[in-house]
């Protein structure tokens, strides 16, 4: 009998060499560049990308990224797929700046940052009362500010309150959880990350909604805080929080990865473990609230979150994700099926659905939204069902080129008078 043979993989000795002879040239390429930039008057520090922190009484958590530019371009009215691609590629082709001195202040206290090779920067501030920080407010929202080391490019950096008595936190998947990716296709996630924007990405049905109700919970504070975590690049932060501004989803701090050539970056790690890395952080950073942990069944989140299930019991209200391909038996239905299996065993619920209105019915029945929210759930997944799906928008969109295109052509024939 024929036996096909495992691929073979160089050892782990060898990737590692090299890995950091790609890192090292990379490394060595961007100081040539920074040095010929620094020559002629290019490479300083113009925009802060303040990306949404979080806090507690305890201290605050602030991230983002210093760059010679603000990135350009945007979700357009009119803007033709050219157009996105143009904008896609002016993101991906950010011009960071690294070893730039930072301070961030945030309720009275300040500390110091710098950013790294890749330009991003991080600032962990304490709040103890000795620091003279002022105490939180009843807003679910502040703003910290990040400046240049000497005070200019001053810049407001939202920052989420998580408060102890918050009951219960929310952690979310982005792609094919919160809006339509198609990361099992991978023709039709490059054309929807390359061609589309924050106007045309379509979320999926009645995400906005659902994470209304999540949010305010079923003793309506709104005061449950939603993370959201997602494989894509930070390049893509931008495209990300117009869409939810746009479709009108709850704002949260959002984790993504990124490109660069660190170390297990360059040789990409296998699978989404990141994903984990990170809500082991949140839970871990916030104990006293229960989690509801929402992602869908075309990754690995079934297998990640079962895992926080078996670490964290009873810490995990609910585990969510969503179906892929709802209207078929799939591969990837028996995989997450096989998970909820195994998270069986603990005190966590776990559920494998179609939609938004499965999950809200749900969350419903465990006291985690009010339920006098599922009427209008029910609405905006009708209403969402009913938007045009991709290959429709992308028939609309063929048929306003070739008819543009045609008026062009008949305004060229047209003769003088």
């Amino acid at each position: 009998m024929h036996r096909t043979s495992a691929p073979k993989r160089w050892p782990s000795s060898v990737r590692d060499r090299l890995e950091h002879l790609a890192i090292d040239a990379d490394d060595h390429l961007d100081a040539a560049w920074r040095r010929l930039d620094t020559r002629l008057g290019f490479g300083l520090p113009r925009h802060l990308a303040a990306y949404r922190g979080y806090a507690d009484e305890r201290g605050a958590e602030l991230f983002g990224r210093v760059l010679a530019e603000k990135p350009r371009g945007g979700p357009g009215e009119d803007d033709r797929w050219w157009d996105n691609l143009l904008n896609t590629y002016r993101r991906f082709e950010s011009d960071e700046v690294p070893g730039i001195s930072l301070k961030a202040r945030f309720r009275g206290a300040e500390v110091d940052a710098i950013s790294d090779h890749e330009g991003y920067y991080t600032a962990a501030i304490a709040l103890e009362p000795s620091t003279g920080a002022a105490a939180p407010t009843d807003a679910l929202w502040e703003n910290a500010t990040v400046t240049l080391a000497d005070g200019t490019l001053a810049t407001a950096q939202p920052v989420m309150q998580v408060r102890a008595d918050a009951g219960i936190g929310i952690i979310s998947d982005i792609d094919d959880t919160v809006l339509q990716s198609s990361v099992t296709d991978w023709k039709t996630a490059a054309q929807l990350t390359f061609l589309h924007n924050a106007r045309t990405r379509k979320p999926l049905d009645g995400v906005a909604r659902l994470y209304q109700a999540l949010q305010e919970g079923a003793d309506g504070s709104g005061r449950h805080p939603i993370f959201y975590v997602s494989s894509s690049p930070w390049n893509l932060y931008d495209l990300l929080e117009d869409f939810m501004e746009l479709n009108a989803i709850p704002f949260g701090p959002i984790f993504l990865r990124d490109l660069g050539t660190d170390t297990g970056k360059f040789i990409k790690t296998e699978g989404h473990g990141h994903k984990l890395d990170r809500a082991r952080t949140l839970i871990q950073r916030f104990p006293t609230l229960r989690w509801v942990l929402l992602g869908d069944s075309g990754q690995a989140d079934a297998e990640l979150y079962a895992e926080a299930a078996r670490e964290f019991g009873g810490r995990i209200a609910a585990i969510y994700i969503r179906d892929v391909d709802p209207v078929a038996d799939s591969p990837l239905d028996l995989k997450v099926d096989g998970f909820i299996e195994k998270v069986a065993g603990t005190s966590v619920p776990m559920l494998r659905s179609r939609d938004s209105l499965a999950i809200a019915k749900h969350a419903a029945g465990l006291g985690l939204i009010d339920p006098a929210r599922l009427p209008e759930i029910t609405a905006e997944v009708q209403r969402d069902r009913a938007r045009p799906t991709l290959g429709e928008a992308a028939v609309s969109e063929a048929g306003h080129d070739v008819l543009d295109q045609a008026k062009r052509q008949l305004g060229a024939a047209k003769p003088r008078q």
